[in-house]
């Protein structure tokens, strides 16, 4: 009899734990759980799949502002050089300016020069040909924030929460993300409302996405009408409120005292071609940030809601999942998704959801010039948010000035 008492208790615990995964109780506020029968994270009112308890004994230690992590490596980090991130670096390749790390062998602050612990390479990659990043302090994290809630006020055209009904399914853990299982059989889009897309922005901005070619390594080319493209689609974004609260911010700043210098940036380091592999001119900023491309069997870049409901309408994109939805009641949101374009993978992809084209051009361009291969940390209606940007290092334009290698959504200000 003594033998069977251990089973008891174990059977007995078994049972205690699970009746623990039907309710809330110890269990507020906590990750999302896979093995739960019902949830207690702070989104599951947002996914239907709270626990009967939840509002009685959670809804007083909710957070609504306070965002849920997750992670994405695009494929320029996941091929840096060893060292680079995940161990001490002995170059300031993708570092210039960073905040001083005592456990880095040698440094690329702004102070190192006086300290004498600056990286061999730190003049030549951190100088004052270094494009934006050589004053990107300049402009403060408050500063960042109350521009970026005036850029989001001033968003008229994006979308209501009548034009686009999403259907996002299944949500997974981050740890899940490499599987590449599609747990999620129906579209991401239920219904978008198309009149949205005969706008002067987005009918400009859906010209530019056949202009490329996804795989890198192919030269791109273009025609005298797809360059046309290029000026009307930044013709049409400046007459918009956004991009004059931006304009306005950054003239304020004293980092362009004309339009037109600014318009010839954004052109720059948007559009500008660079090569990501073969010596080609195969890439550019929107290229890889707003169309997507395919670089050794991998979906990099890809990160705004119209490529992917346009791709998705054509059968080309397969939604799979995602592991964040933001906090956000109307558009523009943000979603993080894994999903298939045309037989490649994209682990981790995020993206604005509703939110117009002159939005993300902006904030991009803002955190691309504040905190270029930074953290940039924004306000939204009150909510933080976070993009990262990183500048392509290997070539230049203009004055030294980098373009842009990427820029995406991370899910907060930590």
């Amino acid at each position: 009899m003594r033998a069977c008492v251990p089973l008891i208790v174990a059977a007995l615990c078994s049972l205690a734990w699970a009746g623990n995964l039907e309710s809330c109780a110890s269990r507020c506020n906590e990750k999302f759980n896979r093995d739960a029968a019902c949830q207690c994270d702070r989104r599951c009112h947002r996914h239907g799949d709270c626990c009967e308890d939840y509002e009685h004994l959670c809804s007083v230690e909710e957070d609504p502002k306070e965002p849920e992590p997750f992670l994405e490596l695009e494929e320029e980090m996941l091929e840096a050089p060893p060292g680079h991130l995940y161990s001490a670096p002995s170059s300031c390749q993708a570092r210039c300016h960073e905040a001083f790390d005592r456990h880095q062998p040698c440094h690329c602050d702004a102070r190192c020069p006086e300290f004498g612990n600056c990286c061999q390479d730190f003049e030549g990659l951190c100088g004052h040909h270094e494009g934006f990043s050589y004053s990107s302090d300049a402009i403060t994290k408050e500063e960042l924030q109350s521009i970026s809630e005036k850029i989001y006020r001033a968003d008229v055209n994006k979308a209501q929460k009548q034009d686009i009904i999403l259907n996002s399914q299944n949500r997974i853990l981050p740890s899940e993300t490499r599987d590449q299982v599609d747990r999620c059989p129906e579209p991401l889009f239920t219904y978008v409302n198309e009149k949205l897309f005969s706008k002067p922005t987005y009918a400009a901005f859906i010209n530019l996405l056949n202009n490329y070619q996804p795989a890198t390594g192919r030269g791109e080319r273009f025609s005298a009408q797809q360059l046309a493209e290029q000026e009307a689609f930044l013709r049409a974004v400046m007459r918009t409120a956004v991009m004059k609260e931006l304009y306005g911010f950054l003239r304020q700043q004293n980092r362009y005292s004309l339009e037109q210098e600014f318009v010839n940036d954004l052109k720059n380091m948007w559009f500008g071609l660079y090569s990501r592999s073969n010596e080609e001119e195969d890439s550019s900023g929107f290229e890889h940030v707003f169309s997507g491309e395919i670089k050794k069997g991998k979906v990099t870049g890809f990160h705004n809601w119209i490529r992917f409901y346009m791709q998705e309408k054509e059968g080309l994109v397969d939604y799979y999942s995602h592991i964040y939805d933001g906090p956000w009641d109307s558009y523009p949101d943000v979603l993080a998704m894994q999903f298939n374009w045309d037989g490649y993978y994209k682990e981790v992809g995020s993206a604005f959801i509703g939110s117009s084209p002159e939005f993300e051009l902006a904030l991009y361009s803002l955190c691309f010039i504040a905190r270029p291969g930074k953290v940039c940390q924004l306000s939204l209606g009150g909510y933080p948010l976070a993009i990262q940007t990183y500048p392509w290092d290997k070539s230049t334009y203009g004055n030294g000035k980098k373009y842009i290698a990427t820029a995406y959504v991370v899910s907060s200000t930590q």
